[in-house]
């Protein structure tokens, strides 16, 4: 179902799941966790470990760090974590626009790439490397990566790499194999779930950047009530919330209470559509091959087929409307023609 969001005052939608840094919420551990991945790519640190659960916001944090940096740092981002070495050297040099032969070996490569990184050095200009998702990245992987930081002159790194992932990334580092790689982490920065009554700001401050006025569209139960069902994953907060916009839509109100949350988080957990009915399912009987007297039925509500034969137009709009205008222009359907 497609949601008319201008219905919640909304200019946007404001629970998609896109990592648009416009609607990050810092909770004081993300204003730390910034602060130390710009610190440590202006102050030249080298490799960077950013971790957090599935959901807490790494890859929205990330933009964000990319919105924060001046013109003269030039960053690749590699989202794919399960390319190999050379297939993200391949990634990173398209993504710079580092030129190489068409033939190149893997030597000329890292030269061409080394040669790159030391002619911005000298310019005053910094480059980054990011790498989502690298708890995915297989150990010999993250070992070759690690030789990326002998790219140096006597003083600084000239490439700073920041290792993102789930907390299975850290566990991967303990592995014998890379604790050379360990040792050169500079900065490690974590993001933890929020907490329920960051959860409620949380939920604000996207409502606010979507455009409404009305922040406290979600009940204090309703909200309660998915922070306890998230866990404080900002993504699970995300679908719960949607779903609700949804839910709300269909039945035309505008406050979503515990009852509707609990209705979605049913839906999400077992698939199942709500037995209720609701404005979009009868919508969908426009057209259909029903009689009047079982779409009335569907409604709930006597007399309303009467109307529909007398007054389709009428009918159709009391069905998108929702229950209430369904029983009133009933009540007048009676009136007008008795049954």
């Amino acid at each position: 179902m497609s949601v008319d969001i201008a219905f919640f005052g909304l200019r946007e939608p404001p629970f998609n799941p896109s990592p648009d840094p416009r609607f990050l919420h810092l909770t004081p551990a993300h204003q730390e966790a910034l602060a130390q991945l710009l610190y440590g790519v202006e102050q030249h640190k080298g490799f960077i470990l950013l971790t957090g659960e599935v959901g807490t916001g790494k890859t929205t944090l990330l933009h964000a760090l990319l919105e924060r940096l001046d013109e003269s740092t030039a960053v690749a981002f590699v989202t794919n974590s399960m390319l190999g070495f050379e297939g993200i050297l391949e990634y990173v040099q398209e993504d710079l626009g580092i030129s190489k032969p068409g033939d190149s070996s893997l030597a000329q490569r890292l030269f061409a790439f080394q040669h790159f990184l030391i002619e911005r050095r000298r310019s005053g200009q910094n480059t980054v490397l990011i790498l989502d998702e690298a708890q995915d990245l297989e150990a010999d992987t993250l070992e070759r990566i690690r030789l990326l930081s002998n790219f140096e002159t006597t003083s600084e790194k000239i490439l700073q790499i920041v290792l993102a992932g789930q907390p299975e990334l850290r566990a991967k580092l303990d592995l014998p194999e890379l604790r050379q790689l360990k040792q050169r982490i500079g900065l490690r920065c974590r993001i933890p779930p929020l907490a329920p009554e960051q959860v409620r700001d949380y939920i604000r401050t996207r409502l606010r950047v979507a455009g409404t006025r009305d922040t406290g569209l979600f009940s204090p139960d309703a909200v309660a009530r998915i922070a306890q069902f998230s866990g404080g994953i900002p993504r699970l907060v995300n679908t719960v919330c949607d779903h609700c916009l949804v839910f709300a839509y269909a039945d035309q109100v505008r406050r979503i209470d515990r009852r509707m949350v609990d209705e979605a988080i049913r839906y999400l957990d077992d698939g199942d559509e709500p037995r209720r009915p609701r404005a979009t399912s009868l919508a969908r009987l426009r057209g259909a091959r029903v009689s009047w007297p079982v779409v009335a039925a569907s409604a709930g509500v006597a007399g309303l087929a009467l109307l529909g034969t007398a007054h389709p137009d009428l009918m159709w709009r009391a069905l998108d409307l929702g229950a209430s205008s369904v029983s009133h222009l009933a009540r007048a359907a009676r009136a007008l023609l008795p049954l």
